[in-house]
């Protein structure tokens, strides 16, 4: 039985991968008295007085809720909102799993995007989908780098997509210490003075390409130590690869079909491959940040998820393979490793007090 056909039949058995479970008793007058009327009432008179009191006296302090509008699920596109459902069920159970962090998705029938929503709340702001996976990339990257002896500062990346995922990834590697980045487009690469730019590739030309190198992606990965694709399936192929500077990493991140697959990018050359698949070495997986950054978020009640936040857990990840273990087809830890929440948690943390924005 194929993995699709499995998996429909298992979530019909379970209908729904996540439960509220009752925390307290209720099953005497005096239970339902304390949880709720009248013995309620103290600790709401008690958080109306100190708002921050909330944290102790409720699950706030272990609660958050998984959005999405459904326009971009997987490599699935705008399937609508009641279906992305199970795969905000699916990252519930992995925030449980994985962080004991309390997740609630929240499907939302809207496409009415508020651009300053981070702006206006003291709560963190985490888009998965580019901050889990630049995370995932920095961490993989940096121990990608150490199997192809090459050093940060000297490498050139081009990368093929230049949507959400892609500019959180190279904002996070230029803060990385990251510097010869070249993002593309459909039409090509993106540069300073372009034609059509939209305001968000504007100002990414602003920090990337400073060669302001022209020309279509098979024009600028020529020479390149490291291609990261976060766009569609065969952007790029083997006599592409064949072009990049020596032992090439290549990281072919569209799902559930990569840029290029793994054998070709191997065939080709490419020292170093990673995709988002799970049935390939050094899958980029965000189960290994996102889990991890709540719980290290929420431990110190931060009011937010910073840059040195996210390097913080890129680093954290990256450690936890040993010089002894890494090789090219082993930059990451295991989904299923046990340190991976609890390394990244304690970094994260640390991270958060050090940046100011931690509150306790």
């Amino acid at each position: 039985m194929d993995v699709m056909k499995k998996s429909l039949q298992l979530h019909e058995q379970w209908q729904g991968k996540i439960e509220v479970v009752a925390r307290v008793p209720v099953s005497s007058k005096e239970d339902l008295t304390m949880a709720y009327t009248p013995g309620v009432a103290q600790p709401c008179l008690e958080i109306q007085k100190d708002v921050n009191r909330s944290y102790e006296l409720t699950r706030r302090h272990n609660l958050c809720a998984v959005i999405t509008d459904g326009t971009a699920v997987l490599g699935l596109g705008d399937i609508g909102p009641e279906a992305g459902m199970p795969v905000m069920e699916g990252k519930c159970v992995l925030f449980k799993s994985f962080g004991n962090v309390d997740a609630f998705p929240l499907c939302i029938k809207s496409k009415d995007v508020d651009e300053k929503l981070k702006e206006k709340c003291d709560i963190p702001i985490f888009h998965d989908d580019q901050h889990g996976t630049a995370i995932i990339t920095l961490a993989a990257l940096t121990n990608a780098l150490k199997v192809v002896g090459k050093k940060k500062e000297d490498v050139r990346i081009v990368t093929s997509g230049a949507g959400a995922a892609a500019i959180s990834i190279v904002k996070l590697l230029l803060s990385a210490g990251y510097r010869n980045i070249i993002m593309t487009d459909r039409t090509g690469a993106i540069y300073e003075g372009r034609e059509k730019l939209n305001w968000i590739k504007e100002e990414m030309a602003q920090v990337t390409n400073r060669n302001r190198e022209t020309g279509t992606l098979q024009d600028v990965i020529k020479g390149a130590d490291v291609f990261i694709g976060v766009s569609a399936p065969n952007t790029i192929n083997g006599d592409m690869v064949k072009t990049m500077n020596r032992d090439p990493i290549v990281f072919a991140c569209a799902n559930p079909m990569p840029e290029i697959s793994y054998e070709d990018a191997k065939t080709a050359g490419a020292k170093v491959v990673a995709t988002g698949r799970s049935d390939y070495p050094n899958q980029v997986n965000n189960v290994l940040a996102f889990p991890g950054v709540f719980r290290g978020t929420f431990d110190v009640r931060a009011s937010d998820i910073n840059e040195e936040m996210k390097m913080a857990a890129a680093e954290a990840i990256a450690s936890l393979v040993s010089d002894e273990e890494l090789n090219e087809d082993y930059i990451l830890p295991k989904a299923f490793d046990p340190r991976v929440g609890k390394t990244v948690a304690k970094a994260v943390a640390e991270a958060a007090r050090k940046s100011g924005v931690a509150r306790i």
